[in-house]
C-alpha cells in the first residue's frame, strides 16, 4: 500500500503526491515481480475457496457482488481517496478501471458455476495472451505468450462439451471474462503510472459495486442471512479483491502491459503448487508439463521487462 500523506501541499500537487508514493512503495519495489504475482494468485485463491462455498446459500451473481462491496469498503477505509486531488480525465479512468475489474469478476463468477474452474481458467486467460501479442515488442513476448497459453491449458484441461447448451454458455461467459481481463491489464497499467494506483483501484471499486447492484437485489439480505455467510463473505471480499488487487498495482506500476499478461500465467501454477504441497495432491504428466511451459514463459518475460520508471508530473487533461 502506499503511504498517506498528511501536508496540505501534498495533497494539492498530483506531482508531489506520486513522488511520495513512490518513495513509500519503494520495499514492495524491491521484491522480485513473480513474488508479488504468487503472492497475489495465492491470496485469490484461498478467497475463491470461501466462494465456492457460499454458492448452495445465494446466488455466483450474489457473492460477486458481495465480494466488490467489502472490496470497495476496505480499500476505500485504507485508502481515504477523497484527500487526492481528482481531475475528470482521472477520475473517469478510474471508473473505467473499476467496472473493468467488475465485470471480470462478475462474468468469472457465472462461468465457474457452469463450467469446471481448469477450463474457465484456460479460456480466460486468452486475454491476458492477447495483450501480450498486440503490446509485446520482439519475438520473446510472443513466443512466451504461446508457451504460457499451452501451459495453462496443459495444467487447467479443457474438456468442453460443446452439445450442453449451459456448457456452450459458459464458454462465451469464460470468453468475455478474459475480455475484461484484457481490459483490466490495459486500464490498470494507466492508472498505475498515473500514480494513483490504490486510490483509483479504492474509487473505481465502489463505481463497479454500483454498477452491479443490480444483480443483487433481492438477494442481498441472504449474505446477512447468518454470521457464517456474513463473514464468509467478507473474507472472500479481503482475500480476492482488496489484497491481490492491491499488489498487482504494485506490479502495474513496474512493468509493461505485456509482461504483466504473462505473469498472469503464474495464476494456475500457483494453485498446483498449493495443491502439491498444502493438500499432498501430485501432479500429473501433463501438469508437469505445464508447468515446465509456464515457468519458461515467465523467463523469457524476466528477460525483456525491466522496471518502469515513475512517470515525471505532467499536465492533467
Amino acid at each position: 500500500m502506499m503511504s498517506h500523506e498528511s501536508s496540505a501541499s501534498t495533497r494539492s500537487d498530483p506531482g508531489i503526491l506520486a513522488r511520495v508514493s513512490a518513495g513509500g512503495r519503494s520495499t514492495a519495489d524491491r521484491l522480485p515481480a513473480p513474488l508479488i504475482f504468487v503472492a497475489s494468485s495465492l491470496s485469490q485463491y484461498l478467497g475463491a475457496g470461501l466462494a465456492v462455498s457460499l454458492f448452495s446459500l445465494m446466488p455466483s451473481m450474489t457473492v460477486a457482488w458481495g465480494r466488490l462491496v467489502v472490496g470497495a469498503a476496505v480499500l476505500v477505509a485504507l485508502r481515504r481517496p477523497w484527500r487526492r486531488a481528482w481531475t475528470r480525465r482521472t477520475l473517469l479512468v478510474a471508473t473505467a478501471f473499476g467496472v473493468a475489474t467488475a465485470t471480470m469478476n462478475v462474468i468469472f463468477y457465472a462461468a465457474i458455476s457452469l463450467l469446471p474452474l481448469g477450463t474457465t481458467v484456460s479460456l480466460e486467460f486468452l486475454g491476458p495472451v492477447v495483450v501480450a501479442l498486440v503490446t509485446g515488442r520482439g519475438w520473446r513476448p510472443r513466443v512466451a505468450a504461446i508457451l504460457a497459453l499451452l501451459g495453462v491449458a496443459s495444467i487447467s484441461g479443457l474438456g468442453v462439451n460443446l452439445g450442453d447448451p449451459d456448457q456452450r454458455i459458459g464458454v462465451l461467459l469464460a470468453l468475455g471474462a478474459g475480455v475484461a481481463w484484457a481490459a483490466y491489464i490495459l486500464l490498470g497499467r494507466r492508472v498505475a503510472s498515473d500514480g494513483a494506483g490504490t486510490d483509483s483501484l479504492a474509487v473505481g471499486m465502489v463505481a463497479g459495486a454500483l454498477v452491479y447492484a443490480p444483480l443483487a437485489v433481492g438477494t442481498a439480505d441472504t449474505i446477512l442471512a447468518s454470521p457464517t455467510a456474513a463473514v464468509t463473505v467478507l473474507g472472500v471480499g479481503v482475500l480476492s479483491t482488496a489484497v491481490p488487487y492491491g499488489l498487482e498495482q504494485v506490479v502495474l506500476r513496474r512493468l509493461g502491459t505485456d509482461a504483466f499478461a504473462l505473469l498472469s500465467s503464474l495464476m494456475p501454477a500457483a494453485s498446483l503448487l498449493v495443491g502439491v504441497v498444502v493438500l499432498r495432491q501430485l501432479p500429473n504428466a501433463w501438469e508437469m508439463t505445464g508447468l515446465v511451459l509456464v515457468s519458461v514463459a515467465v523467463a523469457l518475460t524476466a528477460g525483456t521487462s525491466g522496471r518502469v520508471p515513475f512517470p515525471p508530473n505532467r499536465a492533467r487533461a
